[in-house]
């Protein structure tokens, strides 16, 4: 088997920085762990703060610690420099080949999506964002990797998407529709959901979005780790 993973990621239309920010990093004993931060509000000073808290997570993450632990850790910065004014939502995405599990971190209102064949679960329970106390804990759901798993785990900019012109999205059906049209790779229907997104928002994003979906898929080809990454630069950045 492997995991394939994949992100699409757009800025708040008409803002320069997005407040979201995804990092990846290697475990020490095996793995990899994708952690995605949105910092309250949008633009530069919502970007400041997740970068603070994914920084903060992947080198607690690189040293051992476990992924509950670090997203405690990153709360109680959060709280201690901000004084519980700022919050900042944040799921980590862990492939732990030592337990061959798929640990989900989650401090988000938003819900994730772990979809197995025809099964599409919502999973919302309830939880607070980083940032609001000194006992803020995450929910944590640890699943075996197996065959035809998938993960969607996105920001909020999805949840709000339409909802300024009365149409909210649908995000189950949104992806029950993906997924039954075609077998979609990760980058397909993270494609799929963002383009969704901005089309309810007519072409102007209200909030930033981010998309991550991790596939568990059988092992193609050789052993060889890959990572594609798709930076697009606007014309003040070529210049």
């Amino acid at each position: 088997m492997e995991v394939q993973i994949a992100v699409a990621k757009v800025n708040k239309y008409a803002v320069s920085e997005s407040g979201d920010t995804l990092e990846v990093v290697e475990r020490p004993n095996g793995g990899l762990s994708i952690v995605l931060a949105d910092g309250q509000t949008s633009g530069r000073g919502a970007k400041a703060i997740s970068q603070m808290v994914v920084r903060k997570v992947i080198g607690l993450l690189a040293e051992g610690v476990r992924d509950g632990a670090a997203a405690r850790a990153a709360s109680d910065a959060l709280f201690t420099e901000k004084q519980g004014r700022v919050i900042c939502t944040l799921n980590i995405a862990s492939v732990d080949l030592h337990s061959e599990t798929i640990v989900l971190t989650r401090n988000n209102p938003v819900p994730m999506f772990i979809c197995r064949e025809e099964q599409i679960d919502r999973i919302a329970e309830e939880c607070a964002p980083l940032g609001t106390s000194r006992d803020v804990r995450p929910v944590i759901t640890e699943i075996a990797i197996e065959p035809g798993l998938m993960v969607i785990i996105f920001t909020d900019g999805i949840s709000h998407a339409g909802e300024r012109r009365g149409q909210p999205m649908n995000i189950s059906e949104t992806i029950r529709s993906i997924l039954e049209e075609q077998d979609p790779t990760p980058q397909e229907l993270a494609d799929s959901l963002l383009d969704h997104a901005v089309h309810l928002d007519e072409g102007r994003p209200a909030d930033d979005i981010s998309v991550l979906v991790l596939k568990v898929t059988p092992l193609q080809g050789d052993d060889v780790r890959r990572m594609t990454v798709r930076l697009p630069l606007s014309p003040l950045h070529e210049a």
